[in-house]
């Protein structure tokens, strides 16, 4: 059995407390009886309390989650189109245009991708608000997730789809029922990061959101610039334990069906 280094202990133990001690910090103050978020004063909830009955936070939440819920749902459809046309088209004319506008936005700045948006929008008269920024949101979210489908379409059995159109399937008939179950692993995986980027975002929403459309993440930071509320201290504990149990349900989930397949792997070899 291999042992961990003294060294690479301490390097864990120092990475991990590095990234998660303010978490903590944070989740304790979040608990704190004084409005000051850096003078302790006893124990009590008072926060979340003051947290549910501030509705404008609640709004912002609320448009933040339905943002984030239609552009990666409109983000995975494209970005799968996109890179099913990328892994199975071949040679095209235009391929590599159509690859470079795929993958463009992953590494150019969001600082130009929110003004050319903007920029957009008022030239085609469109008024900002949760529209203008669930389009933005899908526009650099695709790309996310027609890398991540492109990965698993590249190691696919193309022999798989053949098969179904030699037994008289058409190609939409082919994809829906063979290739899409396959590559669901992929697909999903795609909508959570489109999800995930989309409620995070903070540089392009700030560009194309409207007075009526604030986002979550814009109303921190504006919140946060007139002095830290021990609200955010309280929301932002809420939105780790959300985040903390996702992944440890994501983690028991997998684990349980590696062993059933395992399990049924074995009962089939004994059999």
């Amino acid at each position: 059995m291999n042992r961990i280094s003294s060294f690479n202990l301490v390097s864990l133990t120092l990475g991990f407390a590095f990234l998660y001690t303010p978490m903590l910090i944070l989740m304790i103050y979040s608990f704190n009886a004084s409005k000051l978020v850096t003078v302790w004063a006893g124990f009590s909830p008072r926060w979340y309390g003051a947290l549910w009955n501030d509705q404008a936070m609640l709004d912002a939440a609320w448009v933040s989650l339905r943002v984030a819920v239609f552009s990666s749902t409109l983000a995975t459809i494209l970005g799968t189109m996109a890179a099913y046309v990328l892994v199975r088209s071949g040679r095209f004319l235009g391929r590599t245009v159509f690859s470079g506008l795929i993958y463009a936005p992953l590494v150019m700045p969001d600082v130009i991708i929110g003004l050319s948006l903007l920029l957009l929008f008022i030239s085609v008269g469109l008024d900002r608000g949760v529209l203008t920024v669930t389009l933005a949101h899908t526009t650099f979210a695709m790309c996310y997730v027609s890398v991540v489908v492109s990965s698993r379409l590249a190691t696919f059995d193309v022999s798989l789809e053949e098969a179904a159109l030699d037994l008289g399937c058409t190609r939409w008939d082919a994809f829906r029922l063979v290739t899409l179950p396959i590559i669901a692993p992929a697909v999903i995986s795609g909508w959570l990061l489109a999800f995930t980027l989309s409620l995070d975002d903070l540089v392009i929403a700030s560009f194309t959101v409207g007075p009526s459309s604030t986002t979550l993440p814009i109303k921190i930071f504006s919140s946060v610039r007139l002095g830290v509320n021990p609200e955010i201290n309280a929301l932002s504990t809420i939105i780790i334990g959300i985040v903390a149990v996702g992944v440890i349900s994501a983690s028991v989930i997998s684990k349980r069906s590696i062993a059933k397949r395992i399990a049924e792997e074995q009962a089939a070899a004994a059999v």
